[in-house]
């Protein structure tokens, strides 16, 4: 009887802690900042970051006539442009094309197309067990890989892939306790994901669109790998493909994920898709909006926030389990506090900002951040593991997709194992990322939602509300508890050092 009426008093404490800035949430979402929302009436929206946008067209022209001369040099016929003259200091005597190396690839964009389509095709029955396989089995996975670069003489990639294994390991168990919660949020993200079918079209022609542009991508790739540079020369410019190829899947990805918080934003708020106040061509619209007067934001967003991403989970991982190391301890919290700062300007959430208001990206950023501190909701998101998860989903999925195609260059050519394959493992990861970006683009508009008006998500699913308000409430405890002990081991240190004699 005690634990049920604590269970209530929590989530009602919670919940008015959620709905303090309830208000403020209604009077953004009627379009207080002057703006459109997604939901109103067709007026013109204000390009934003337009000169990212002009930058990333720019560098797509720019990239692709080199993608061309880099893959026709060496298509069919040596030295078919005449510009190896131009690399008279990293010359080779190296006869391969460009053809010797691109089914590598194409097998790469084949294996990954056919992940991120059982991805897709599963997400409603298998997606939570599908989740749980790529947590559990990555370290493995990681580990297998390391012994396979040793066992090949790769010893810098099998101390990497070693490493990685590690880090992977030492996560997952700094986060395991947070695990439930996040596969609660996973499951009813799904669920939502699951309802709008057209989002998974979405998903797909996306794909298609990524699938195009690594035709070519992977073209002059290969005419890299089969060019007459020495393999200093050759890694330096796919490492400079690969940075171009890692932010055009980001921009991709992330044009998803707006398309698609915009959907489950209006969804929530009206609540349903049948729901008769839920307006026409929502779809087109979220559409037309992230391709256009919004793509500037998502290309400037693109390039930063994976990584601010990655590296705030694993700070937040080692910062759990350091201890009473002070040393250590004052150190990780440097770090901590400064990718902290860097978060607020470069957050996942911006894009569900950016979906319905229409805002510019680090406005978007700076005002979900804000709104998530002033609401409490912050510490949720930060006990929430989901992204990590999805993460762990699409680095699992290009390590098959390079262990794939680095096992045939294998049978081949046994001195390009390493160059294929790291490469064809990034084409794996933006090709499972655009199927696993789906799910998480509603984890973050279902956030954005109990921030602004946590009655849109009680009613959506009452149980869950529940849950969330619990766990809320819990996160904060926990956060106060933790105040108090380091203010109450401050004053006793100063006590005792005023008691010292001098």
């Amino acid at each position: 009887m005690n634990d049920s009426q604590r269970l209530s008093s929590s989530s009602a404490d919670s919940g008015s802690i959620a709905t303090a800035d309830q208000n403020v949430g209604l009077s953004r979402r009627s379009g207080g900042d002057g703006g459109q929302t997604l939901g109103s009436e067709p007026t013109s929206r204000r390009w934003r970051d337009v000169f990212w946008l002009g930058i990333f067209v720019i560098h797509l022209v720019g990239l692709g006539f080199v993608l061309s001369v880099l893959g026709l040099n060496r298509f069919k016929k040596m030295d078919r442009l005449k510009i190896d003259r131009y690399m008279q200091r990293v010359l080779e005597n190296r006869k391969e094309l460009t053809e010797t190396y691109w089914p590598f690839y194409a097998l790469a964009g084949g294996v990954g197309t056919l992940l991120a389509w059982i991805w897709l095709l599963l997400l409603g029955s298998q997606a939570n067990y599908m989740m749980k396989v790529s947590v559990h089995i990555l370290t493995t996975y990681l580990a297998v890989v390391s012994v396979l670069c040793f066992w090949g003489e790769q010893f810098f990639w099998g101390v990497a892939f070693a490493i990685g294994a590690a880090l992977q390991f030492f996560y997952v168990i700094s986060v395991i306790d947070r695990l439930p919660f996040t596969m609660l949020v996973l499951r009813k993200a799904v669920k939502m994901v699951w309802s709008l079918h057209e989002v998974i079209r979405v998903a797909y022609a996306f794909m298609l669109v990524m699938l195009l542009w690594m035709g070519l991508w992977s073209f002059g790739a290969a005419g890299v790998v089969a060019s007459s540079m020495d393999d200093g020369g050759r890694w330096w410019l796919l490492v400079v493909l690969s940075v171009s190829l890692f932010w055009t899947g980001a921009v991709l990805c992330n044009t998803v994920h707006v398309i698609v918080s915009g959907m489950v934003f209006l969804v929530l708020i009206h609540g349903g898709q049948e729901a008769s106040s839920m307006p026409p061509n929502s779809l087109i619209k979220s559409l037309r909006y992230a391709v256009t007067t919004s793509f500037g934001s998502i290309c400037y967003g693109s390039l930063f926030t994976a990584a601010i991403r990655t590296l705030r989970w694993e700070i937040r991982g080692i910062r759990s389990k350091i201890g009473n190391n002070e040393c250590l301890l004052c150190f990780v919290d440097f770090l901590f506090h400064l990718v902290e700062t860097l978060v607020r300007f470069f957050n996942k959430y911006a894009y569900v900002q950016i979906a319905v208001y229409g805002k510019s990206f680090n406005h978007s950023a700076r005002d979900a951040w804000e709104l998530f501190q002033s609401t409490g909701v912050e510490a949720l998101v930060a006990y929430d593991c989901s992204g990590a998860v999805l993460l762990m989903g699409t680095l699992l999925g290009g390590l098959i997709t390079g262990t794939c195609a680095g096992v045939w260059t294998w049978t081949k050519w046994s001195d390009r194992v390493i160059m294929v394959g790291s490469t064809a493992m990034l084409m794996g990861m933006v090709l499972v990322g655009l199927a696993m970006v789906v799910v998480e683009s509603a984890v973050t508009s279902i956030y954005i939602c109990y921030a602004e008006d946590p009655s849109l998500i009680h009613r959506w699913d009452a149980e869950f509300f529940n849950q969330m308000s619990e766990t809320l409430h819990q996160r904060l405890q926990y956060r106060s508890a933790r105040a108090r002990e380091v203010l109450t081991h401050s004053r006793f240190d100063a006590q005792m050092q005023e008691t010292l004699p001098i």
